[in-house]
């Protein structure tokens, strides 16, 4: 995808001598490994660790990448020393007991530590591809089908992603739009019918989304096929930013751009966090899709994107072996040797679960494909791939086996204060002098590289929710990858009522449970423990109180919150004019829209009585779109409207005007501020602590309810009711 150009004498000398390059390399892979092996004395290892800690806080100082590459190589270098001190020199233990719990957790850190490094080579450099303008000439632009598969998704959540596909700027007779209903639903025929798009069935559902997909390029014959979920709504815009690739480079198989989502998943709906924290999927579309694209890497997402179909059909279609045909299809075509790209520009939004059992059952479902990949198709062996991009494809893989460590670091230092096995076998000042080095230039490193779009600790939040629903299908799809069925996401639900969902929550609860009791065996070792090994304790009594922090955070997630609006309100502040039946026009400002209504802010007082009609415009451009309304309430400058029934043409202006606009989304992507680390540290301790307030809270309201007398039945219910046998 990249070009080299000839070296000139303004090249760096490395650049035109690569024999010197090479000896360069040597030179500090030698430095670097004597470095990570030298054999050193408490105090000596203090000062290093001090010394190269300062040097990443002053580096940190600076912009650009350079800066950031030599904070991963003091990362490297700190946990290295960390993992070859673990390896050679704590895990001499007599005890049977003491070996099993020592190797369980150095298995766990050892997979922390090729993560950690895989992750360093992803996200180092981000590619930050740009677009490339579509030919002038519009007689030049391909012909593309356009792919919206369903399957029990409610027609209200798909209509607005078909309306908005038909809002694309794109010329009319070079633009298909298919819906695949593996539902085979009347009212989406109907519907296709009086909109104007193909509905597509088969007699079948094989292969689920991807054989949907499959049976509907058999009888298509676009140039290319842009693919969406069908509740991912596209921006007019999306084709011409995406297309543009495609012409430059005919190699080029498949065009990714970012999943973004208008509506808060669970975890941020249930913890309050929506806006404010990034959510859990900001890390991969927003900085490891576009490090990934450096490295020719792009992974197929399922939505949101355009496929070659040529390349597509040269490789098979969308992969049916696993659950993640997605990855698995452009897994294919770079083993074709053909090319993808990462464009990180939202060009549509969509709706996220929302419930906490729905985004573990999506979660598991991406992990047990995940793991039928690194079975069935491993990226490490075959044909085809350069080594950058099997590194790429197995630290995906690898993320989702993090079920297994993750449980081991939220029990390893009960060990201790259980049974007083000792999982590392070292004073508790070695402890601090090597691991608190690997810990905090880790963490130091990765919020550089990562603060826009993950804050830290928070993935331990998600990793610990998912661990123990995570860690049962990778190890079957690992055992036996043909076991398992593919599950499709529900979307567009409702939640009428507050609960505390027990079921997803137990395993946690029972993590919680156990390192309640830690710590009060902790506390009672205190009490008699040698001095020699008080710290010890105190050193795993503290990693137990971070994981109840943790686990606390974990709780509160399980929390699930009331849903009871079908249509999602998204915040949108564009201009609107306010058409009263008296023929008055009121300019103001949108506050926020669904496809069910919107919330007006303006400039003056106005009172007007519920349900009253009226119209309200918006607008795309200098085009003025007018929608009949009434009120849902009017106080002071702020209004409430609810629309009336809209006819096709009207919907399709309203997504036009609002869901399709090309900015609406960008505007808001990556724009976190990065977080301090104490303040990320307080934010989770006080969820944390309402987790704790709302499962207490919880167990007291069910225990009164067992407590609590029936009420005595009335003489009249007792009529007719059947005598005991």
């Amino acid at each position: 995808m990249t070009s080299h150009a000839p070296a000139s004498a303004d090249t760096p000398l490395l650049g035109r001598l690569p024999w010197l390059r090479a000896v360069a390399w040597a030179v500090t892979a030698v430095l670097m490994v004597a470095l990570i092996i030298a054999p050193l004395t408490l105090d000596q290892q203090l000062t290093l660790s001090v010394a190269i800690f300062i040097a990443a806080l002053v580096i940190n100082r600076f912009g650009g990448r350079f800066a950031t590459l030599a904070m991963i190589f003091l990362s490297v270098i700190a946990s290295s020393r960390y993992m070859y001190w673990r390896l050679t020199e704590t895990m001499v233990m007599d005890n049977p007991l003491d070996l099993v719990l020592g190797v369980g957790l150095l298995m766990a850190e050892l997979y922390a530590f090729i993560v950690l490094l895989l992750g360093y080579v992803q996200t180092a450099w981000p590619l930050e591809r740009k677009p490339v303008a579509m030919p002038d000439d519009v007689a030049q632009w391909p012909t593309v089908d356009l792919f919206i598969p369903t399957y029990n998704e409610p027609l209200s959540v798909v209509r607005a992603t078909v309306l908005a596909a038909q809002s694309i700027d794109w010329p009319r007779d070079k633009l298909k739009i298919f819906v695949l209903d593996d539902g085979r639903r009347e009212e989406f025929r109907v519907f296709c019918e009086a909109v104007g798009v193909s509905h597509v069935t088969r007699d079948n559902n094989r292969h689920a989304k991807a054989g949907n997909i499959n049976a509907a390029l058999k009888h298509t014959t676009g140039e290319f096929i842009a693919i969406f979920d069908c509740d991912h709504i596209p921006t007019r815009s999306f084709l011409q930013i995406a297309m543009g690739w495609f012409g430059k480079d005919p190699k080029l198989g498949m065009v990714q751009t970012p999943h973004y989502f208008f509506s808060a998943d669970p975890f941020e709906k249930n913890l309050g966090t929506f806006g404010t924290v990034p959510n859990e999927g900001e890390l991969f579309y927003g900085l490891i899709q576009d490090g990934n694209d450096l490295w020719n890497a792009t992974f197929f997402c399922g939505s949101c994107a355009v496929l070659r179909r040529t390349i597509c059909e040269e490789v098979g279609g969308i992969a049916v072996e696993t659950v993640t045909e997605d990855a698995h299809t452009a897994l294919k075509m770079h083993r074709l040797g053909y090319n993808t790209a990462y464009l990180a520009l939202p060009q549509a939004a969509g709706l996220a679960t929302e419930s906490l059992s729905g985004h573990v059952g999506q979660r598991i479902r991406w992990a047990r494909g995940m793991a039928q990949i690194f079975r069935i198709d491993n990226p490490l062996f075959g044909r085809g791939l350069q080594w950058a991009q099997r590194l790429c494809y197995v630290n995906a893989m690898l993320h989702f086996l993090y079920g297994l460590p993750r449980l081991i670091y939220l029990t390893a230092p009960l060990a201790y204060l259980f049974f007083g096995a000792s999982v590392i076998h070292a004073s508790a000042s070695m402890i601090f002098a090597y691991a608190l080095p690997h810990i905090f230039h880790a963490n130091l490193t990765n919020s550089r590289i990562q603060g826009r779009f993950r804050y830290l600790f928070w993935n331990e939040v998600y990793e610990a929710v998912l661990a123990w629903y995570i860690f049962r299908p990778t190890l079957v799809a690992l055992i036996n990858p043909k076991l398992g069925s593919f599950n499709v996401t529900a979307k567009g639900g409702l939640i009428q009522e507050e609960y505390f969902d027990t079921s997803i929550a137990k395993a946690s609860l029972f993590l919680l449970a156990l390192n309640f009791l830690g710590v009060v065996a902790g506390l009672w070792r205190l009490t008699w423990v040698d001095a020699d090994n008080i710290a010890t304790v105190w050193l795993n009594l503290a990693w137990t109180f971070y994981n109840l922090v943790i686990l606390g955070a974990c709780v509160a997630a399980a929390n699930e919150t009331r849903q009871l609006r079908n249509a999602h309100r998204i915040a949108l502040q564009i201009p609107a004019t306010l058409y009263l039946p008296d023929g008055q026009a009121l300019k103001g400002q949108t506050s926020d829209f669904s496809t069910g209504g919107l919330g007006l802010d303006l400039p003056a007082d106005l009172s007007l009585a519920q349900d009253a009609p009226l119209e309200v415009a918006l607008y795309r451009g200098e085009a003025e779109f007018r929608f009949p309304a009434t009120v849902r309430f009017s106080r002071g400058k702020r209004m409430g409207l609810a629309f009336a029934p809209l006819s096709f043409e009207q919907e399709r202006a309203l997504v036009q005007c609002t869901t399709a606009r090309a900015d609406i989304w960008a505007a808001r992507w990556g724009n976190h501020p990065r977080a301090a680390v104490h303040r990320v540290i307080g934010h989770i301790a006080r969820i944390s602590a309402v987790g704790f307030k709302d499962m207490f809270a919880h167990y007291y309201r069910a225990g009164l309810r067992k407590l609590r007398p029936a009420p005595p039945r009335s003489p009249q219910a007792a009529v007719g009711a059947k005598e005991p046998t």
